[in-house]
């Protein structure tokens, strides 16, 4: 019995042995779950000089980062009618059914990076968005199908997967929030379609919103060229490291004008988590919509001055509602955060946990008041 019993401890000691060995190694061959987390990603040090272009130069930074951004080509089957004259019931009868609709094929292409060795990949929502084929192109030219994992339409993040033999390249996640008006940075991505492109700018404004481009908006602005193709291709800093994922550009014809706007990496990356973990992303809501207080409004509210937000719409039976906020309200604070605009209002609510009850301080005929509200689950976003 004796001997039975060194000898399984010395095979779980041995076990555990190679299970550091490999955790530390190649962390990539471990199930997340073992790796303690929902997917393998590898993070910069965070560095106060992330501006300053390094000795050796911005192509290092560049072949760095290259390997990891992919080109997206996806198909989607459209059905159109035959004769226009099909859909008349009358006609139909006349000369027949041929099979009702004619399948045909949509194309559209785009970029992604790949985050991680499991083969996962952050593009954007309206880059897969209905297809039903999706095919991905590596830097070094390998082809391969690949899924959905999952969308979040309010923030126009996708993710989706790719099962390649040997080693799949993935990229370093950097410090968006370091990054500083003026810093040097890298666009790569697909654009037109010509194959993989890098282009140059300058970081020229950060926290941009009031856009309209997606629900949750705090844009990194940048001058580099994007170019239709480049949405969901990476930017970069000049370490080769994603800072952001590209999303849109201001254009009235289509073509770069040095105004793009990318994904802080930060916000990808805790909204990938979750889509990777659950398939979709949870938010917390009030049900309250609000609008942002002008020198007017809070001269006609007989306010001292703008803070808060007013109250414009409460939502039947919404924790706001059933917390007795009208209306007509001045939201203050929510948890103790101050509240000064739509997007602070929102990004606060949809970062508290789901049935959590959290303090509101709003005023009320000029009269400041508390009340206690439970978060709930911000409901799905409409199919536009």
């Amino acid at each position: 019995m004796r001997k039975h019993w060194l000898l399984f401890t010395q095979a779980v000691t041995i076990a555990l042995a190679l299970l550091f060995i490999v955790q530390t190694l190649k962390p990539e061959l471990l199930p997340s779950a073992v790796r303690g987390g929902v997917v393998t990603l590898h993070e910069s040090v965070p560095q106060e000089t992330s501006g300053n272009i390094p000795a050796a130069g911005l192509s290092a930074a560049a072949k760095k980062a290259m390997p990891s951004v992919v080109n997206i080509f996806t198909s989607t089957a459209i059905k159109t009618p035959i004769h226009p004259f099909m859909d008349d019931p009358r006609f139909r009868f006349f000369f027949g059914d041929p099979g009702d609709l004619e399948p045909q094929n949509s194309s559209s292409l785009g970029s992604g990076v790949i985050v991680s060795p499991d083969g996962y990949i952050l593009t954007n929502h309206h880059v897969v968005e209905a297809a039903d084929q999706i095919e991905v192109a590596l830097a070094d030219g390998r082809k391969a199908k690949a899924h959905v994992v999952g969308t979040d339409p309010e923030t126009d993040l996708a993710v989706i997967k790719i099962d390649l033999p040997g080693k799949i390249p993935s990229i370093t996640f950097g410090h968006p929030e370091r990054a500083q008006i003026g810093d040097m940075v890298l666009a790569i991505g697909n654009p037109f379609g010509v194959g993989q492109t890098v282009t140059m700018g300058i970081v020229s404004a950060l926290k941009r919103d009031h856009l309209g481009l997606s629900t949750f908006e705090s844009f990194i602005q940048t001058d580099a060229a994007i170019n239709p193709g480049n949405s969901g291709g990476a930017l970069v800093d000049v370490n080769g490291n994603l800072i952001g994922i590209n999303s849109a550009i201001y254009s009235p014809n289509g073509g770069s004008l040095g105004i793009g706007f990318a994904i802080p990496a930060s916000t990808a990356k805790k909204t990938m988590e979750q889509i990777i973990q659950s398939g979709s992303v949870t938010r917390g809501w009030i049900g309250a919509g609000v609008q942002e207080l002008t020198a007017e409004l809070a001269e006609s509210f007989k306010l001292g001055d703008t803070k808060g937000v007013l109250i414009t719409e409460v939502v039947l039976n919404s924790p706001a509602d059933q917390a007795g906020i009208k209306p007509g309200d001045i939201l203050v604070s929510i948890d103790g955060k101050a509240i000064n605009s739509w997007s602070t209002m929102l990004e606060t609510v949809a970062n508290l946990p789901l049935g959590k009850i959290v303090p509101i301080r709003m005023v009320r005929n000029g009269t400041e008041t508390v009340v206690q509200v439970k978060i709930g689950k911000r409901p799905k976003p409409r199919t536009r």
